[in-house]
């Protein structure tokens, strides 16, 4: 299923500044990354395609500032220099939250990490020296020292838009984190900038058929066909009605993030147009990429 559609969400809590411009919603997993995918890479190229028009239509909003959002063991900003690495799925592969950053610094979740990728193949961020989300940095393992490849600039799409000027700053959510915890990291995001673009990174469920990594789970369909027809029509209630145990059940990485990406839209007010770009389960995980904007 995809499509668009248009919702009005009231006016925003900040008067005349409105902080959250534009969101683009994309999948994790390793797989996206060609290098990790090897002779498989092919059977992920229309969701590569979806989460390039996505990222371009999220940079075209001109933001002052793009926030990564996913999932990892806390929740919290994660201070640059910060590195992602694919090395756990076999792949001497470095990913910097900041291209050309002096040292690997923290550890990027997987989730922060494919966000990185994907923005890496647009060239679209400047060196950054901080995060601007005011809490207390979140606690990341040291990063490993061993030499490894970085993310190799011949991964960009052909057709990409013009380098972008804006930072970009990291944001993990804990996969239990409640709604209270959810709309107050919203609050820090969108006061991040006064134009905020948010890259929100998450899976839906991973119960889609025997061979899935959750096994099957008869609501595992319905769950995913819900969270698709609130991507596409930029619905906050339904998002923010996801119930965190059911997630949880069935293993839908995105629930967090995607409550804070609804938490932030209603803070901003206005009217916002959804657009779902892709929606398949092609291992037994439901892969969405949608597109928002102010309208």
């Amino acid at each position: 299923m995809t499509g668009s559609a248009r919702r009005r969400t009231g006016d925003s809590r900040y008067g005349e500044r409105v902080p959250l411009v534009a969101a683009a919603v994309c999948p994790h997993p390793p797989l996206l990354v060609p290098e990790v995918a090897r002779s498989a890479a092919p059977e992920l190229d229309d969701l590569r395609t979806a989460c390039d028009t996505a990222v371009r239509r999220l940079l075209a909003a001109d933001p002052d500032r793009v926030i990564l959002l996913g999932t990892g063991p806390v929740t919290g900003p994660i201070r640059p220099p910060a590195t992602g690495s694919l090395q756990p799925w076999g792949v001497d592969l470095d990913v910097p939250l900041v291209p050309g950053q002096p040292d690997r610094g923290a550890v990027l979740p997987l989730s922060l990490t494919i966000g990185a990728w994907l923005l890496a193949r647009h060239d679209a961020r400047p060196p950054l020296t901080a995060a601007p989300v005011s809490t207390a940095p979140a606690q990341t393992a040291p990063a490993q020292t061993a030499p490894a490849h970085t993310v190799p600039a011949h991964t960009a799409p052909a057709h990409t838009a013009p380098a972008h000027t804006a930072p970009v700053s990291a944001v993990q959510v804990a996969a239990d984190a409640g709604l209270a915890e959810l709309g107050a990291l919203a609050d820090e995001v969108a006061a991040a900038g006064d134009r905020v673009a948010l890259l929100v990174l998450g899976d839906g469920s991973a119960c889609r058929g025997e061979k899935s990594p959750g096994y099957d789970d008869p609501r595992a369909l319905p769950y995913d066909q819900r969270v698709a027809g609130a991507l596409a029509d930029a619905d906050l209630d339904v998002l923010l009605g996801l119930d965190p145990v059911v997630s949880a059940e069935l293993k839908a990485a995105g629930r967090a993030p995607w409550q804070v990406l609804a938490s932030a839209a209603r803070a901003a007010g206005g009217g916002w147009r959804g657009e779902l770009l892709h929606d398949a389960a092609p291992y037994g995980v439901a892969y969405f990429v949608a597109s928002w904007e102010r309208v």
